[in-house]
């Protein structure tokens, strides 16, 4: 007669007693867990080539502007600027494929995989979790801005005559830098939030983002060609330049650095330029807000 033989293991569950964190905690939490997702931290290294490629294309401009006013040192050439501070921060053409890749990939999952009355089960409200998904963009962009502006910085002040004399002279730039690298962050985070929070599809929100920048500026050049015509003056300075939703952030960034709206911008003439350019960028920033608040107020 066979006899089995059996085991019992006391495993000691207890509940747990540490400390609890509360709402702040868990929206922290989630805020970093999202930032790593969208810089491809603890993901296949595939995750990580958008990240890196950005960079990457980003701080080339300020390594090339650097080795040139390196080489010009004692040479009438001399203090020849490649690139300028505020042009550096136009550099948004990268920075938008890079949101219409990334916003998707951290909001549409949740919505798609039926995670959201989870993530809601805990202290949280709709409100905490737009503010952690557009916090986790903000810094991405934010520091993809403001970093190749440090090594142009540096790099410049080291390579000049004097670094003293370099910071001195270039001491509004400690402001206008972060300030304008932060607007360009924030349009671009609410405005991909918004539009990933629409749909449970990364490609389609990918692609909605892509859509609505790129065909505003189409649509708002092409106004102004066809009233222009053969009269170059009429395109510097038409309002139609408002539509162009890709140029936003860039408006503002001139009225940072020049305190007025570049020449060259299809605003400049336009009386209240500087004005309705704010206007817009607040109305779009507050629809984008608004959307992502409603549809997050309750969990799908």
């Amino acid at each position: 007669m066979s006899t089995t033989t059996g085991a019992v293991y006391d495993r000691g569950y207890r509940p747990y007693d540490g400390p609890r964190g509360g709402r702040r905690a868990a929206m922290v939490a989630l805020y970093r867990t999202s930032l790593r997702r969208a810089i491809g931290l603890r993901r296949p290294w595939r995750q990580k080539v958008a990240p890196a490629a950005l960079l990457a294309i980003a701080v080339v401009p300020a390594v090339v502007n650097v080795g040139i006013g390196y080489l010009t040192r004692g040479t009438p050439a001399e203090g020849f600027e490649f690139i300028t501070y505020r042009e550096y921060l136009g550099v948004s053409s990268a920075l938008l494929l890079f949101v219409a890749l990334v916003a998707p990939d951290i909001v549409c999952p949740d919505r798609r995989q039926r995670v959201l009355p989870l993530i809601f089960a805990r202290p949280l409200t709709g409100r905490d979790y737009g503010l952690a998904k557009v916090g986790a963009i903000f810094t991405c962009v934010f520091a993809f801005s403001f970093l190749p502006q440090v090594v142009l910085y540096v790099g410049q002040m080291l390579v000049s005559d004097g670094a003293l004399d370099y910071l001195s002279d270039h001491t509004a730039v400690l402001w206008q830098v972060p300030l304008a690298a932060a607007l360009l962050a924030l349009f671009y985070a609410v405005l991909g939030v918004a539009l990933a929070s629409l749909t449970g599809r990364r490609m389609v929100a990918g692609a909605s983002l892509l859509g609505i920048t790129l065909v505003s500026s189409a649509i708002s050049g092409i106004l102004i060609e066809a009233d222009a015509g053969p009269n170059e003056e009429i395109r510097t300075g038409h309002p139609a330049g408002l539509l162009n939703i890709l140029a936003t952030p860039l408006r503002l960034r001139d009225l940072v650095f020049l305190g007025r709206i570049e020449e060259t911008s299809p605003l400049s003439g336009v009386t209240g330029a500087g004005a309705m350019s704010i206007a817009v960028y607040v109305v779009v920033v507050g629809l984008c807000a608004a959307v992502i608040l409603s549809r997050y107020r309750t969990a799908e």
